[in-house]
């Protein structure tokens, strides 16, 4: 039985519309929060990429997956250090837009 989810071209589309919708927050979004999730976006639909190549594409099945492991574990570890920067910020500047703070340029 042939799906539309046994094609590459439709993963292909899903990592793209994640992609652009992840470009699109970081450069309309103005708080430190949505340039996060925006980075995210970005993340999992490269990591959709690379999982949908690996099924279609590669023989080994092993090597998509390790590096959409390793996109997890570095998109985990950017969350973390993200809000933990966010929160010092907040502290300081009681506030969560880039714009507002003066103090990090230069």
């Amino acid at each position: 039985m042939l799906s539309v989810s046994s094609h590459l071209t439709t993963y292909l589309i899903i990592a793209l519309v994640l992609f652009v919708m992840g470009i699109y927050g970081m450069v309309r979004h103005r708080s430190f929060m949505g340039m996060l999730i925006s980075t995210e976006l970005i993340l999992c639909g490269a990591s959709i990429n690379f999982m949908a190549f690996n099924r279609f594409v590669l023989p080994d099945p092993a090597i998509g997956q390790v590096f959409t492991l390793f996109i997890m574990g570095l998109a985990a570890a950017e969350a973390a250090i993200v809000v933990s920067f966010i929160l010092a910020v907040y502290r300081k500047y009681h506030t969560d837009d880039p714009s507002a703070v003066h103090d990090l340029r230069h």
